[in-house]
């Protein structure tokens, strides 16, 4: 909210024939260039798990599925995978993971400070 997205569910519903599964939180925010309204959904991943890589291959399946339902359901609502910052440098910058996960574009995070409840960063 702080970024200014008006959370629209909370969590969103997700359903794939007879399966309810849900993501987070599902947001809106108004574009004022274009007047018209840019849909996320956000999986929020707390990676406190007793191993950072199982956290992240979890939050890598979750999104991978997440997203194709999505791309089915409502292709016009953008996925994106919520990590903390302190996970993130440890993942993506000195393990050099964003040299395989982030070089096609293919996933979107958002990297966030859960002490101060703010986002730091939008990838892409």
């Amino acid at each position: 909210m702080k970024a200014g997205w008006t959370i629209t569910h909370d969590p969103f519903p997700l359903k794939w024939f007879k399966r309810n599964l849900s993501i987070d939180l599902g947001a809106e925010q108004l574009i004022a260039a274009e007047q018209k309204e840019r849909k996320i959904a956000v999986e929020v991943k707390s990676f406190i798990g007793d191993s950072i890589i199982l956290d992240l291959e979890k939050a890598l399946g979750q999104y991978i599925l997440y997203h194709k339902i999505l791309q089915k359901n409502e292709p016009e609502r953008e996925l994106y995978l919520a990590i903390p910052v302190v996970p993130f440098e440890k993942l993506f910058e000195e393990d050099k993971f964003d040299e395989l996960l982030l070089e096609d574009e293919d996933i979107k995070i958002i990297i966030f400070n859960p002490k101060i409840e703010e986002i730091v960063k939008w990838i892409p």
